[in-house]
């Protein structure tokens, strides 16, 4: 089984000013003349973190990283203003412009995949291929199954926390009642719903609860980007059209990818990876037994790694030409 790469320190730090308000943290490492490939990760307010470099080897890509708006070491930490699907897919071709790349890899997980997909499907002629894990079709069932009803079934235990913090009297609409908590102006009862919804996905993360994984959900400064941003795309639909993605499938004929999902993954039932798989021909599904969600499981970072060697095989003589 496959490990992840030895730590990799990056070659080159940037901060790139997108907006008059937003200014993100970008990184780049490995091989700088390598196959570019970009990380998208999850959430929406997840941030990068040392790990997220090495998914890839390092002497074949050329790896860039960076925190989405309000996300990670971004700034402002946690602003909803002026952040939506849209603006991220436009910094992305901000970053991609920035480093005089003509086409790159897309990696994603989760929320990861889901930008990764609205990416590619908005800038097809700038995608080689698509390494993605965790689907996340944002589809209003996705939303209703993980914070209404759905998952509370499987993790009652954790799901009592989460649906404790939230008087009765809302909590028909669990995502709006956090909503207003976490956009409030009463900064307590935002911290305490920011660590609330957090670690309801923190424990939901992995088939068997990992207190490593725990312990990052539950960071005060992770959960309060994290839930904020959830909140605020979640409210609005995403800033996707019903059914956005699957609908616009046929924008990514051509493009090579890799769908890594857990057999068990109860915060992205495997539903997500199937109809997507379904809709895009050039795709293979890789399902992952004994796994749930989280890259950091062992099968699913074999897979993920698995997957980068393979292109890496397919698009190295192309680089070296």
């Amino acid at each position: 089984m496959l490990l992840l790469f030895p730590e990799l320190k990056p070659y080159a730090t940037h901060r790139l000013k997108v907006s008059a308000l937003h200014e993100l943290h970008v990184e780049e490492a490995g091989n700088p003349a390598g196959i570019p490939v970009v990380f998208v990760h999850g959430g929406p307010g997840g941030g990068t973190d040392g790990s997220s470099r090495r998914y890839f080897d390092p002497d074949f890509y050329h790896i860039i990283v960076f925190d989405q708006r309000g996300a990670g070491r971004s700034t402002p930490h946690a602003e909803l203003e002026e952040n939506n699907t849209q603006a991220l897919v436009q910094d992305m071709e901000v970053i991609r412009e920035f480093l005089q790349l003509d086409k790159w890899m897309l990696f994603g997980g989760s929320w990861g995949s889901t930008l990764s997909l609205v990416y590619a499907q908005t800038h097809p002629e700038r995608v080689m291929a698509l390494v993605l894990r965790g689907i996340f079709l944002c589809r209003d069932i996705d939303l209703q199954w993980f914070y209404q009803d759905g998952a509370s079934r499987l993790f009652p235990d954790f799901w009592d926390n989460y649906y404790q913090h939230i008087p009765e009297a809302e909590r028909h609409d669990m995502i709006a009642a956090y909503h207003r908590r976490l956009t409030g102006a009463d900064e307590i009862a935002r911290m305490g719903a920011a660590k609330a919804w957090s670690l309801w996905e923190g424990c939901c993360s992995t088939l068997r609860t990992n207190p490593h994984v725990v312990d990052r959900f539950s960071d005060p400064h992770f959960a309060m980007a994290l839930a904020r941003i959830e909140a605020h795309y979640f409210v609005n639909n995403t800033f996707l059209e019903k059914d956005q993605i699957l609908n616009n499938a046929d924008k990514l004929h051509g493009i090579p990818g890799i769908i890594v999902h857990g057999r068990y993954d109860v915060v992205c039932p495997l539903d997500n990876a199937t109809a997507l798989h379904k809709r895009w021909p050039d795709s293979e599904l890789y399902i992952i037994r004994d796994a749930g969600h989280a890259a950091s499981e062992p099968g699913i970072t074999d897979a993920l790694i698995k997957a980068t060697n393979e292109m890496a095989k397919l698009f190295r003589p192309e680089r070296a030409s």
